[in-house]
């Protein structure tokens, strides 16, 4: 508590610093004068002024001050998402094939096929040198690249899932799914609550879990974008890792409420309560918890890779958050491009601890350097994204759904999986 009312207080004497006029500039809706004669619409997340976390909004307060301050005669209307983060892009992808998108927004990578291949998106290639694009990590710049060889959004920030623990009560790191079940039953002993994950129906779920397969060998689709995740050569990997999350419920390491779980708010929550000792978190949450907790709290946790069915078959998932134009006015994709450079390339990556995606920016920001960045960086080398393919976002809503009847013993694995993989199979022939 005392470690939020010092962010806070922070934040509010960030707020306090800046010069009475640059003050106004930024609202809850608005960056930049009232009566500026040119406006941007841009659709946001939280990353932004008004993130719930003080430190983060007083940082995005200066860096959205001093860019408008770059760009005079211009204003920004914010358009926030909500959390449901997957019907928001579709409801965007929707609104962009009527002619009715923002100037400009933020995408989740892994909807950033649909949004490429419905062709509503403005090329920023005119916006980028060519040696900032050859920076980017090759996962990223085949996302961005259309076929025309033009890119269509700057992917600047991406992530990996990790194991959190508490020292105190998971002093080794597991590295087997053995090693993890026996440590959250431990812990359970101990009176908390066994391992957390995201088991509802959220991309979260779907994505954390996924490199439980992967670490396998596992494949979700061929070279043609079809599924194939559970066909023959598949089909053992992709039980095995949902049975490692169902036997975690059904032997009371985890506990029965993760088939309702789909925020990692929840988990940072459980975290300073000290009622979990261990959870399945983003890199991002590092922070968060250190924002959130009394030093000799946070000093409690730390993390490592997911645990693998064995200790040499580990991986995880990396995604991240693009931004990309939709205006048919030329200067307004200029400023769209602008925000993605001043903003989010490099400043907002060093404000929030997330992970750039270009390599020369891991040297230049020294918070990159640290200890626990170095690791996050170490684990990226087994990270998989999701692949670029229209039936991916089918694919994950069928994991979703199959995991809530698999977490709360609706279905067989066999079942459940088998019903998942033809409507995957189904959609692929829809597209």
């Amino acid at each position: 508590m005392k470690k939020s009312l010092l962010a806070a207080l922070a934040a509010a004497t960030a707020l306090g610093c800046l010069p009475v006029a640059a003050e106004s500039l930024i609202t809850s809706d608005r960056v930049g004068p009232s009566d500026a004669p040119k406006k941007m619409v841009f659709r946001m997340t939280g990353d932004g002024p008004s993130s719930t976390d003080p430190t983060w909004a007083a940082g995005y307060t200066k860096l959205y001050t001093d860019f408008i301050n770059n760009h005079p005669g211009w204003q920004l209307e914010l358009q926030m998402m909500t959390g449901d983060i997957s019907q928001e892009q579709a409801r965007m992808l929707e609104q962009a094939k009527a002619g009715h998108a923002p100037d400009c927004a933020a995408i989740d990578s892994f909807v950033l096929p649909l949004f490429k291949q419905a062709g509503v998106l403005k090329s920023l290639s005119p916006y980028f040198k060519k040696e900032e694009i050859d920076q980017l990590f090759p996962f990223v710049r085949d996302g961005i690249t259309a076929k025309d060889g033009q890119i269509y959004a700057w992917w600047w920030s991406t992530d990996l899932r990790v194991l959190y623990r508490n020292k105190e009560i998971v002093p080794t790191a597991p590295e087997t799914w053995a090693d993890a079940k026996e440590a959250a039953l431990a812990s359970v002993k101990a009176g908390m609550e066994g391992m957390l994950f995201n088991g509802s129906r959220y991309e979260g779920t779907a994505f954390d879990w996924l490199g439980n397969f992967w670490g396998q060998g596992g494949k979700l689709v061929d070279d043609a974008g079809k599924p194939i995740f559970a066909d023959a050569a598949n089909r053992d990997k992709f039980i095995k890792a949902v049975n490692y999350y169902r036997d975690l419920v059904e032997s009371g390491a985890a506990p029965k409420r993760v088939a309702t779980i789909g925020n990692y708010d929840d988990f940072n929550a459980a975290a300073a309560a000290g009622t979990t000792a261990m959870f399945v978190g983003g890199n991002w949450q590092y922070r968060q918890l250190q924002n959130s907790m009394e030093p000799e709290e946070f000093a409690k946790w730390t993390f490592s890779m997911l645990p693998g069915i064995t200790a040499d078959q580990r991986s995880t998932g990396t995604g991240g958050w693009t931004v990309a134009a939709f205006s048919a006015e030329p200067e307004k994709v200029e400023m769209c491009a602008a925000l993605a450079r001043e903003v989010y390339m490099g400043p907002a990556n060093a404000l929030q601890e997330q992970l750039p995606t270009r390599a020369d920016l891991y040297d230049k920001y020294d918070v990159f350097k640290s200890e626990a960045n170095q690791t996050f960086a170490k684990a990226l080398k087994v990270g998989q994204a999701r692949p670029g393919v229209l039936v991916y976002p089918e694919i994950s809503n069928q994991i979703q759904i199959m995991m809530g009847k698999v977490l709360t013993g609706a279905a067989t694995t066999d079942a459940a999986v088998d019903e998942a993989f033809k409507a995957t199979l189904d959609a692929y022939g829809r597209l």
